[in-house]
C-alpha cells in the first residue's frame, strides 16, 4: 500500500515537473525584460517620430498618412515629424496639411537636425502643425508658391495694377490664396501672420531664434529627446477634446520611409517619369520593327503606363507631354517616309521643347535638369536613326532567297534529252533553256525565271 502510495506521488510530481518547467522557461524571458520596459518609460504612451528629408510629393502624404494610421494603432500621445525639406508641390502640401488638421493624435514639426530647414511647403506644414519646434542653425520660409504655366509677376510702373495682364492676373491670384491658406493656419494655431504673410508675398525667411521671437514657432529643441522633455505636461486641442502630454522619458518608435514610400518617391520623379516614358516608346517602336519579339512589347507597355501613372501624379504642363508624343511619332514616321531626315529632326526639337516645358524649374526638386534633356533627345535620334539606317540598308542588301535569287547564279549542265536540258543550280536540277545549244557538264549562268523554267546561258559564250 505504501509502495503504490509512493508510486503514485512520484507520478505526480513528475506531471506537476513536467508542467512547470516549460511554464517557466516561457514566461521567464518575459518577466525579466518586463523590469527593463518599466524602466525605459513603457507605462508611458510611446511618441512616433516620423523621419523625412527630401522634397514634398506624393510619396511623402502618402508616408504621413501611414505615419498617422500606425500612430492612432499604437495609442502614440504625439507624432513627431522630423523635417528638412526645400519645398515641395502644393497638393501634397495641402494632403498633409488636412491630415494634421484632422488628426485625433497631436502631431509636433521639428524642423531638424541643426542645419536643416522648411523652406516652401515645409513652412505651411509647420505652422499647420499643434506644436512647431526647430533645431538651433535651422530656418524656414521663402512659402512663395509657383504656378505651373503662369507668368511671372513683373515690375510695373507706380500707379499702375500689378495684376494687368492675364499672366499677371493668375500669378496673384495664386500668392493671394496661398497667403489667405497660410494666414488662416497662423490664426488657427495663434501664430505670427505677420510673417506668414510676408513669407508668401516677399519670400522672406527666419532663422529659428528669430523664429522663436515672433511668435512663428512654440521651443528651440536641440533633438527629439530635448523636445520631448520640454513638451511634458503640455495640453493639446484636438478636433476631439483636449489632451495633455506625458512625453517625459516616453519612448521613442521612430519610422523612416519604407519600400512602398521609396518606390512612390522614385515613380513620381520628374525625371525618372520621363525616362519611362520614352523606354515605353522605345519598346513599343522594337516591337512594331519586330513583330514577335514580345519581351520588348510588354516592358515598353509596362514602362509607357508607368511614365503615364507618374506624370498624373505630378503638375505637369500637358503641353509639354503632347509635345513629347508628337516627336515620338515624328521620329517613328521618318523610318516610314522618304523625308530625308526633315520629319525626324522636327520630331528631336517637338521631343527637346516638350521635356523643358514639361514642368516649371523653379518648382524645388521637381524640375528636368539640361543634361537630361539633351542626353534623351541624342538617345532617342540615335534609337530612330540608327533604326532607320539598318532598314535602309536592309533594302538595298541584295535578295538571298526566293526565285529572285536564283537570277544571276551559276550551275551545271546535267542532262540534254530529246532538246530538254537539265541543269544543278542552287542544289536542285532545274530544267533550263537556252538560245545556244547546251553539252552535258557546261558551266551556265541564270538570266531569268520563267514559271519552273531557267532561262540560261553559256559561260564561255556569255563571255564571247
Amino acid at each position: 500500500m505504501r509502495r503504490g502510495s509512493s508510486w503514485r506521488l512520484n507520478n505526480a510530481l513528475r506531471a506537476l515537473f513536467g508542467a512547470v518547467v516549460p511554464l517557466v522557461v516561457g514566461v521567464g524571458p518575459w518577466c525579466a525584460v518586463a523590469p527593463l520596459r518599466a524602466q525605459t518609460g513603457s507605462e508611458r504612451a510611446p511618441i512616433e517620430v516620423l523621419q523625412y528629408d527630401g522634397v514634398i510629393g506624393p510619396a511623402t502624404a502618402d508616408f504621413f498618412r501611414r505615419g498617422l494610421e500606425q500612430a492612432r494603432e499604437r495609442n502614440a500621445q504625439l507624432v513627431v515629424l522630423e523635417l528638412d525639406t526645400p519645398g515641395g508641390l502644393d497638393t501634397s502640401t495641402r494632403d498633409i496639411v488636412k491630415e494634421i488638421l484632422g488628426a485625433s493624435v497631436p502631431v509636433a514639426t521639428w524642423v531638424g537636425p541643426s542645419g536643416a530647414r522648411a523652406a516652401s511647403a515645409g513652412t505651411y506644414i509647420l505652422y499647420a502643425s499643434h506644436i512647431a519646434a526647430m533645431a538651433p542653425a535651422s530656418n524656414l520660409g521663402a512659402a512663395t508658391p509657383i504656378s505651373i504655366g503662369a507668368a511671372p509677376p513683373t515690375e510695373e510702373p507706380e500707379g499702375k495694377s500689378a495684376s494687368s495682364g492675364q499672366g499677371g492676373t493668375l500669378h496673384h491670384k495664386v500668392i493671394n490664396d496661398a497667403a489667405a491658406y497660410l494666414r488662416s493656419l497662423a490664426q488657427l494655431r495663434g501664430r505670427s501672420a505677420d510673417f506668414a504673410e510676408r513669407a508668401v508675398r516677399e519670400a522672406r525667411s527666419l532663422s529659428a531664434e528669430e523664429a522663436l521671437q515672433a511668435h512663428v514657432i512654440d521651443l528651440i529643441a536641440t533633438d527629439v529627446e530635448d523636445l520631448a522633455r520640454k513638451l511634458d505636461g503640455r495640453t493639446i486641442a484636438l478636433p476631439t477634446g483636449k489632451v495633455q502630454l506625458h512625453t517625459a522619458g516616453a519612448p521613442l518608435v521612430r519610422i523612416e520611409p519604407g519600400w512602398r514610400t521609396r518606390l512612390l518617391a522614385l515613380v513620381s520623379d520628374p525625371t525618372v517619369a520621363v525616362v519611362l516614358l520614352m523606354l515605353g516608346v522605345y519598346g513599343l517602336f522594337i516591337e512594331v520593327m519586330h513583330p514577335g519579339a514580345a519581351v520588348p512589347g510588354v516592358a515598353g507597355g509596362i514602362c509607357l503606363l508607368l511614365g503615364l501613372y507618374a506624370l498624373q501624379l505630378l503638375p505637369v504642363n500637358w503641353a509639354g507631354v503632347g509635345l513629347i508624343l508628337l516627336g515620338c511619332a515624328l521620329m517613328i514616321a521618318e523610318l516610314f517616309l522618304p523625308t530625308f531626315g526633315v520629319i525626324g529632326v522636327g520630331g528631336i526639337v517637338a521631343l527637346a521643347t516638350g521635356l523643358l516645358m514639361l514642368i516649371e524649374p523653379e518648382i524645388p526638386g521637381f524640375g528636368i535638369p539640361l543634361q537630361v534633356v539633351i542626353a534623351l533627345a541624342l538617345t532617342s535620334a540615335a534609337v530612330i536613326f540608327g533604326a532607320g539606317s539598318f532598314a535602309l540598308r536592309a533594302r538595298r542588301r541584295p535578295v538571298v532567297s526566293g526565285r529572285e535569287a536564283l537570277v544571276g547564279a551559276e550551275g551545271t549542265v546535267t542532262e540534254v534529252t530529246k532538246g530538254e536540258a537539265w541543269a544543278h543550280v542552287a542544289g536542285e536540277s532545274w530544267q533550263v533553256h537556252s538560245n545556244s545549244p547546251l553539252k552535258r557538264g557546261e558551266r551556265i549562268r541564270v538570266l531569268a525565271v520563267k514559271g519552273l523554267t531557267l532561262d540560261v546561258a553559256v559561260l564561255g559564250a556569255e563571255q564571247g
